[in-house]
């Protein structure tokens, strides 16, 4: 057979011989990290830039509870965004008030996963009675409504002690069951492998089991469910603040958008009391939920496969354009 491939054709030679190693399989630690897609990067410019708003953000504006004689101006080179009824800068507010939610979703999202890998993960490898006793413990949290459940306890908890900590661990106790249901189903089906029935039988005591052979197996599914933990924590006090129910000594995106609802911001069109709290939770949120969904395709095989054979044809495509390029004519090789 007649090789019509002319002499210059190095380059894609070499392309090809590079193709498997452009791809390489990832293994270890590696292979629990998303893939870094350009969903991935937006989730990731959201979150960071949020939260550097956050931590940072209160650093460099003036004092949020400052009253002036210049109510509802918009936005202007003085007050960016503007100020509220009294005068307050609504800059500083949102400032401060998106490092308060920030707190309350960590903390939310810290305590409802070790709450849902201790009743999920631990009873699921000890078994038996204990892990009866946490099934139903876990199902009893499952079918009680969760928002009517939070606003009965937020309701009866005193005004002047609904602190940060306090809606934490009442948006905690209330959010966790879920999560322990998942992560009970995965250690299950862990548990039954042949390293975790070896490390049993050779005398490692339990928590070491859980610790180095259960948990590394579990941590993209840990991770998803913490990243969710934060998106619902901070919605869930967005809206018991919004009514009244949020933490008294302390500035939420929420309780900015109940003071903006007293003010009647809507009625008066001062927009810019009310939006940037709203888009702040609304891009917050966006930004982790492209985050969960990167970490998904870790969890779930057939989303990981379906992405890897997609860069393969992409990749092969490419290949076969540089080829069709590079490749002369039938005329052009008669001459």
């Amino acid at each position: 057979m007649t090789n019509l491939k002319p002499a210059n054709t190095t380059p894609v030679a070499d392309a090809d011989a590079a193709a498997p190693a452009a791809g390489p399989a990832r293994s270890g630690w590696r292979s629990l990290l998303p893939t870094m897609t350009p969903w991935l990067a937006i989730g990731l410019v959201l979150v960071a830039g949020i939260g550097l708003f956050g931590l940072l953000g209160p650093l460099f504006v003036g004092d949020p509870q400052q009253i002036r004689d210049q109510g509802l101006t918009p936005p202007s080179a003085e007050f960016w965004l503007g100020t509220t009824q009294t005068g307050q800068d609504v800059l500083a507010q949102l400032a401060y008030a998106t490092r308060g939610s920030l707190q309350i979703g960590l903390l939310v999202g810290v305590l409802a996963t070790v709450l849902s890998a201790f009743f999920g993960i631990y009873g699921a490898y000890r078994g038996k009675f204990l892990d009866d006793a946490f099934s139903l413990f876990t199902n009893v949290f499952l079918v009680i409504p969760g928002l009517p459940l939070v606003i009965v306890i937020s309701g009866f908890v005193p005004r002047e002690s609904r602190g940060l900590w306090t809606i934490a661990i009442v948006l905690a106790v209330t959010g966790w069951a879920a999560s322990a249901r998942v992560l009970h189903a995965q250690t299950l089906s862990v548990r039954q492998r042949d390293y975790v029935a070896a490390s049993q039988v050779s005398g490692e005591r339990p928590w070491r089991v859980i610790v180095v052979e259960i948990l590394p197996n579990l941590l993209p599914v840990i991770a998803s469910q913490f990243v969710f933990a934060v998106i619902a924590a901070i919605l869930g006090e967005a809206g018991l603040s919004y009514i009244g129910l949020g933490a008294s000594n302390s500035a939420t995106l929420g309780t900015m958008l109940f003071y903006a609802q007293n003010g009647f911001a809507l009625s008066l069109g001062a927009w810019w009391w009310f939006v940037p709290p709203g888009l702040m939770i609304a891009l917050f949120g966006m930004g982790l939920s492209l985050v969960n969904f990167s970490i998904d395709e870790v969890i779930n095989p057939k989303l990981k496969n379906l992405r890897q054979h997609r860069r393969r044809a992409r990749r092969a495509l490419r290949l076969e354009r540089e080829l069709a390029r590079r490749t002369p004519a039938p005329e052009e090789t008669d001459r």
